[in-house]
């Protein structure tokens, strides 16, 4: 309960009192600028995994460290950010560390208004651009659908709900359209009014740990299923 507490003070400290910060650093960039050098190129025949996303990609190591532990697994979560954001940040913390695989995880903040208000089309027009990167330089994607929120805590009366229904159902058209894994969180942890089960959080956005429990064994099985699709040779005509 603890590291919870100290989790959601560093959430809304980092979208209330980041702002000075950002400014010189909007994307923040050097989050994990000492991380990726130290990490360096994947062992020979090791396909990495990048997790790209915001704070709920982010604190998933805090609550599950044993998920990412010893795995070839990469979290470039950075708490409170938006869409236009990870999309400067891709190449330093997706492209450039040569992943096999990322999962993309983005959009409910720009909901939020974390930095400004963006309609569902910026939104996905960021996502989509994510998407595009990843695809030129030979990275697989795995486009995460946004989870249910009913309610931000931090900005009150949005109205995400729908929001984020209609967020998902662009994301996996998309999707489906282009020949890219869909990865539906969504379904499996929405509650009667469109929100996030709160056996699942705390805060009603965020995951807790059995939050991540649910969310991990699709994680897993969507991982698997890609990198068998990449390593199956395609049948002679």
């Amino acid at each position: 309960m603890k590291n919870l507490k100290l989790i959601y003070c560093i959430i809304f400290l980092s979208i209330f009192m980041g702002e000075q910060l950002q400014a010189q650093d909007w994307p923040n960039l050097n989050k994990y600028q000492n991380e990726n050098a130290a990490l360096g190129l994947p062992a020979s025949g090791q396909s990495r995994i990048v997790f790209m996303g915001d704070s709920i990609t982010e604190f998933w190591s805090v609550l599950c460290p044993e998920f990412f532990s010893g795995k070839p697994y990469v979290n470039r979560g950075i708490s409170g950010q938006t869409t236009p954001q990870m999309l400067i940040r891709f190449r330093a913390d997706v492209i450039a560390l040569k992943p096999s695989v990322v999962l993309l995880l983005a959009g409910v903040n720009d909901i939020a208004e974390n930095t400004g208000p963006s309609t569902l089309e910026m939104i996905t027009g960021n996502i989509f651009s994510m998407v595009e990167l990843a695809k030129a330089n030979h990275i697989k994607v795995i486009l995460c659908s946004v989870l249910p929120a009913f309610d931000f805590p931090w900005k009150h009366g949005l109205h995400p709900a729908e929001n984020i229904v209609t967020l998902n159902e662009m994301i996996k058209k998309y999707a489906d359209a282009n020949g890219i894994m869909y990865l539906d969180y969504y379904s499996a942890m929405v509650d009667a009014q469109k929100g996030l089960k709160a056996t699942y959080s705390e805060d009603g956005v965020h995951p807790n740990k059995a939050g991540y429990q649910v969310m991990e064994p699709l994680a897993e099985e969507a991982i698997a299923k890609i990198l068998l699709k990449k390593q199956t040779p395609k049948k002679a005509k």
